[in-house]
């Protein structure tokens, strides 16, 4: 299917994934919808549990056994792919996970910086020949020259020594240059798409700074798209152009960086945001934080998933329809009974 440039490179609509286990089917992801648009950063936030790391491994068909997409499309604009080198769009969801055409775009086009780079990075073989088998996987180039692609690579992300590094192994190395390899691998066949999930995790504040400015830096160099995943505002507020919150599988708000943070609409988004420590609280002054914790998947609450964690709770609506994500301002959409262009069903 052609496409033009107006389209996002990447759309969900209506992702479902489920895990059904012997005592009943954990839903992950509950009808999930949202774009990235190409060459901009799309923030991803929720507490644990919302379904923010599913939807990443979903969109790459990386799903652990025994989940599944049981409903939804996951639109990826591929560049160049159709008749005559025209982008054509695919159907993620429908392909097989282990099929050539997705392998083809996993890693190659669409990339993902795992969570945590100390258990994605294999103890018993060196960063080098993890990046090397990345890069001849997609390419058709010889071993010493997909080498000098790895030590190009690693020189990119701001590793040092280059040419030695790339013999070391992971536990080798310190938690900040891990996690810069772990990207030098993401971005070693030049994606359109790197999924980010929790890049800055683990890692003390001036790494945290470090990496982030390495992924800006890069974003503006390659022009590649950002799905950042993230329980980190101050992350968000730096590096997104638009945000999506989740809530039990669920987004619940949608809309660019600064509605999300100068008119947040949602109860549960205006709760994470009073959550957030401030240096002029007065001394002594207590954190807010967020009544309950994030309902367990086996007992999601009837209605509105967020209702029995809501300040603003309205009895007989909240506990009994299910809102739907409508928009109440131009490219701001919210899930919630408060606004009259919420609706239910």
């Amino acid at each position: 299917m052609a496409t033009t440039d107006s389209q996002p490179l990447l759309s969900v609509r209506n992702l479902r994934t489920h895990f059904p286990l012997d005592e009943g089917t954990v839903v992950a992801v509950d009808g999930a919808s949202f774009d990235v648009q190409e060459g901009k950063t799309l923030g991803i936030v929720g507490e644990s549990g919302c379904g923010k790391s599913v939807t990443a491994r979903s969109i790459l068909g990386l799903l652990d056994r025994p989940g599944r997409i049981v409903d939804g499309e996951i639109l990826f604009r591929r560049r160049g792919g159709g008749d005559n080198g025209v982008d054509e769009v695919l159907d993620l969801a429908t392909l097989d996970p282990k099929g050539h055409e997705m392998r083809s775009i996993r890693g190659a086009e669409i990339a993902l910086v795992f969570q945590e780079p100390m258990s994605s990075f294999s103890p018993v073989h060196t960063i080098g020949t993890q990046l090397v088998e990345a890069v001849r996987l997609h390419n058709d180039v010889s071993r010493n020259e997909a080498r000098n692609i790895g030590i190009e690579a690693l020189h990119s992300v701001g590793i040092p020594f280059p040419e030695q590094r790339i013999d070391a192994y992971s536990f080798e190395l310190s938690g900040g240059i891990r996690q810069r390899a772990m990207i030098a691998i993401a971005l070693s066949c030049n994606p359109s798409l790197l999924i980010a999930d929790e890049p800055t995790t683990a890692l003390d504040v001036t790494t945290q700074a470090q990496i982030l400015d390495l992924m800006r830096d890069l974003q503006q160099q390659h022009g590649m798209a950002i799905m950042l995943i993230t329980h980190n505002l101050g992350v968000v507020a730096e590096m997104a152009d638009d945000v999506v919150v989740m809530y039990l599988g669920e987004v619940v708000e949608s809309a660019p960086v600064d509605d999300i943070f100068y008119a947040p609409k949602h109860p549960y988004t205006q709760a994470l945001h009073q959550s957030i420590p401030s240096i002029t609280a007065a001394t002594g002054q207590k954190l807010a934080s967020i009544t309950g914790t994030v309902p367990h998947p086996y007992n999601r609450p009837k209605g509105c998933a967020f209702n029995p964690r809501c300040s603003s709770f309205i009895t007989g609506t909240c506990d009994q329809q299910v809102p739907q994500l409508l928009p109440v301002a131009p490219d701001h959409q919210v899930s919630c009974f408060l606004y009259p262009e919420g609706g239910g069903t």
